[in-house]
C-alpha cells in the first residue's frame, strides 16, 4: 500500500502532511508568475488579437474562472472529492497551458480559458480548502494558511524574471511549456502524497473541533464580507496597475524605477505574511482583518500625495501590510464564518480577486484622462467604503 492510502504516521505528523501542498502551491504559484504578467503581451505579439480582443479575453478569463470555480467548491463541500478535484483542476492548468503554447487562433484559446483555464483557476481554492480541513481545531490554521500563502509570493518574487529568460531562449511556446510542467508536477504530488481525505487534524481531546461543527455565520454577514474583500482587491490592483504609469509621467521616473518600487513590495510581503501569521494565534482574527483597509488607506494616500520616487518606494511598506493582511489572512477569515464548506468558503474568498481587477479597470481608465493621482484616491475612497462594510459585517464576529 502507498502512502496515498496510509495516512498514518508520516502523514499525521503536521509538517510532514503539509510539505506536499507546500510544494503544490510553490508549483502553482510559479506557473502563475510566468503566465499571468505576460497575457496581454502575449495576446498581443504571437496571437495579433486586436485591442477590442485583448479586453473581451480580459474580460471573459475572469467571468469563467469565477463560474467554474464556484460550481467546484460547491461540489467539494458536497461530495468527498476534493484530492480528485485537486488532480484534475492541475491536470487541467498542464493541459491548458501546453496546449496555449501551440495554439495561435484566438477563439480557440478562448475556447481554452473557458474551460481548462477556468478549470484551473479552481486549483487554488481548492488547496486553500484542503489546508483548511487539515488543519482545523489545531489552533494555528490562519498561521498556517499565511504561511503557505508566502509562497505564493516568493514565486511571483521569481516567475516573472524565469519567463523573461526563457521568453527570450525560446518564446512563448518555451514558456508555457515550463509552466504547463509546473501544472503536471503539481498533480503527481497530489496523486502520489495527499491522502484521499485530510488527516484528522491534532486537536487537545477526543471531541469533534469545534471550528469544524459551529454554525455558519449569516448570509449577511458573509456577502458584505466577499463584497469588502472585492473592494479592497480593486485598490490593490488599481494600484499596481497605475504604479508604472503614475511614476513615469507624474514622477518623471523610468519604467526601472516602477519595477524597482513593485519589488519592494513583494520581497516585504513575505516576512510580513510570516509576521501577522504569528500574530494571529495571539490576537482576534478580525482585529487583523480591520487593519487591512486601513493599511491600503495609509499607502495609496501617501503615494497620492508623494512628489518623489524614494517616497512611493517608503510606502511600499504600508502596500506589504495591505497584502499579508487581506491575502494571507483573508482566506482563514472567511473559512471560519463557513466552518462546514471550506470549499465554498475558499472560493468566495478568491472569486474576489477577478471581481476586485474587473472593477479596476474602468477606473484605470477614466485616469488615463484626469491623472493617475486620481487613481490613488480613488483607491482610498474604496479602502475606506471596505473598512465601513467590514464594521457593518461585525454583527456576528469570527471569534
Amino acid at each position: 500500500m502507498t502512502a496515498v492510502l496510509q495516512p498514518a504516521t508520516a502523514l499525521g505528523r503536521p509538517a510532514r502532511r503539509l510539505l506536499p501542498m507546500a510544494l503544490m502551491f510553490l508549483a502553482v504559484g510559479t506557473s502563475s508568475a510566468m503566465v499571468g504578467p505576460f497575457l496581454t503581451l502575449f495576446l498581443t505579439d504571437a496571437v495579433h488579437a486586436v485591442p477590442l480582443q485583448v479586453t473581451a479575453f480580459l474580460i471573459v478569463a475572469p467571468l469563467s474562472s469565477v463560474a467554474v470555480s464556484t460550481v467546484l467548491g460547491r461540489l467539494s463541500d458536497r461530495y468527498p472529492i476534493r484530492r480528485y478535484l485537486i488532480i484534475a483542476t492541475a491536470i487541467a492548468g498542464a493541459s491548458g497551458t501546453l496546449a496555449t503554447s501551440m495554439i495561435r487562433n484566438y477563439w480557440v484559446l478562448l475556447a481554452l480559458t473557458v474551460t481548462a483555464t477556468a478549470a484551473a483557476g479552481s486549483l487554488v481554492p481548492q488547496l486553500f480548502a484542503y489546508v483548511r480541513t487539515t488543519v482545523a481545531g489545531s489552533g494555528r490554521a490562519a498561521m498556517t494558511t499565511s504561511s503557505l500563502r508566502t509562497l505564493f509570493s516568493l514565486s511571483w518574487v521569481a516567475g516573472p524574471f524565469v519567463a523573461t529568460v526563457l521568453i527570450a531562449a525560446g518564446g512563448f511556446r518555451l514558456s508555457y511549456s515550463v509552466s504547463s510542467a509546473m501544472y503536471l508536477t503539481a498533480a503527481l504530488i497530489a496523486w502520489r502524497l495527499l491522502p484521499a481525505a485530510p488527516p484528522a487534524p491534532v486537536t487537545s481531546s477526543a471531541a469533534p473541533s469545534p471550528s469544524l461543527s459551529a454554525p455558519d455565520a449569516p448570509r449577511r454577514v458573509i456577502r458584505l464580507t466577499v463584497v469588502a474583500f472585492a473592494l479592497l482587491q480593486c485598490a490593490s490592483g488599481l494600484g499596481v496597475q497605475a504604479m508604472s504609469l503614475f511614476v513615469t509621467t507624474d514622477l518623471g521616473g523610468g519604467i526601472g524605477s516602477a519595477g524597482v518600487v513593485l519589488g519592494i513590495c513583494a520581497g516585504l510581503e513575505i516576512p510580513l505574511m510570516l509576521g501577522f501569521g504569528y500574530l494571529s494565534t495571539r490576537v482576534p482574527l478580525r482585529r487583523l482583518i480591520l487593519c487591512g483597509p486601513l493599511f491600503s488607506m495609509a499607502y495609496t494616500l501617501t503615494v497620492a500625495a508623494s512628489h518623489h520616487v524614494w517616497q512611493v518606494a517608503a510606502a511600499q511598506l504600508f502596500a506589504a501590510c495591505t497584502v499579508a493582511v487581506v491575502q494571507g489572512l483573508g482566506v482563514s477569515y472567511v473559512q471560519e464564518m463557513l466552518p462546514r464548506h471550506p470549499g465554498r468558503a475558499s472560493t468566495l474568498f478568491t472569486n474576489a480577486f477577478p471581481a476586485g481587477q474587473m472593477m479596476a479597470g474602468p477606473i484605470l481608465g477614466v485616469s488615463q484622462h484626469v491623472g493617475y493621482r486620481a487613481a490613488y484616491l480613488t483607491a482610498a475612497c474604496l479602502a475606506l467604503i471596505a473598512f465601513t462594510v467590514l464594521k457593518l459585517a461585525r454583527a456576528r464576529a469570527v471569534r
